[in-house]
């Protein structure tokens, strides 16, 4: 069955941790007294980006800036389809600042910029699935983003409420394999939700509580590789099983502030 998986190359906006570290706390992964070896997050990440660019994908990168020790997490800046790209309005102050720069660096590609009303945090909550957007909200992106989204790029956006505070943003929880399927925590989510996405989604790939404690939600797919924290070793099995080929890349560094693989890469849709 592997064999018949097709990988898509994909291009990916990310940003270096030259500054990262755990100075405050806007989730329960996040506590500021937490020591982060940057020298081991530097390389952790450039780990990353190599097996991004074995595997054929593109990589552009932000420059990163003192003073925004979370602006690492490349997927909450924006979304982007079709070339067009919907931008952040972060939940937390102290992350909003990192909008300017993520914009900054679209405009000067090209890009215009839309700048949401409403709290928006990039593919941390709204996951493009070819067909429409799932839309995660409960803890930072509101509902009043998800109509925004909507009427900005002309595709169905389909809500789902997350209820477990360690999975506060949608891509904790939920990740696209293919145009056809998805993997995702059923518990992450309100009985309504995991009704909506067992009727869209009726094969896809359910994940255990350790798989997302494990950050194995936080994966990046190309339809064919998949790139997951190697912590999330059951998972990776049930991946292969269906036919893709799990690429284990550890982030755990990254976990002390709530973030993996996916928080760290944004996806740029032409």
């Amino acid at each position: 069955m592997t064999d018949s998986r097709v990988p898509r190359r994909r291009r990916f906006l990310v940003c270096e941790p030259r500054h990262f570290a755990v100075q405050y706390a806007i989730n329960p992964w996040m506590h500021p007294d937490t020591h982060v070896d940057v020298d081991l997050a530097q390389e952790q990440w450039r780990t990353l980006i190599r097996a991004y660019e074995v595997h054929g994908h593109d990589v552009a990168a932000v420059e990163p800036v003192p003073g925004l020790p979370d602006m690492v997490f490349a997927a909450n800046s924006a979304v982007v389809v079709g070339g067009r790209v919907f931008g952040s309005f972060f939940h937390a102050p102290q992350r909003r600042p990192e909008s300017t720069h993520y914009d900054l660096w679209f405009k000067t590609a090209g890009y215009d910029v839309h700048r949401p009303a409403a709290v928006c945090e990039g593919e941390g909550d709204l996951v493009w699935t070819g067909r429409y957007v799932l839309a995660g909200t409960g803890f930072r992106t509101t509902r009043e983003a998800h109509r925004e989204v909507q009427e900005f790029f002309g595709h169905p956006v389909i809500s789902l409420t997350l209820v477990d505070p360690h999975f506060y943003h949608l891509d904790t929880a939920l990740f696209v394999l293919d145009d056809a399927n998805i993997v995702y925590y059923p518990e992450a989510f309100s009985p309504g939700s995991r009704e909506v996405l067992a009727r869209l989604y009726p094969d896809a790939v359910l994940a255990t509580r350790d798989d997302a404690m494990a950050f194995g939600l936080n994966s990046v797919s190309d339809g064919r590789h998949v790139f997951i924290a190697p912590q999330a070793e059951a998972l990776a099995v049930r991946l292969d099983d269906h036919g893709y080929v799990p690429v284990p890349v550890d982030l755990s560094e990254f976990h002390k502030a709530g973030g993996g693989i996916k928080c760290c890469t944004q996806e740029i849709r032409s």
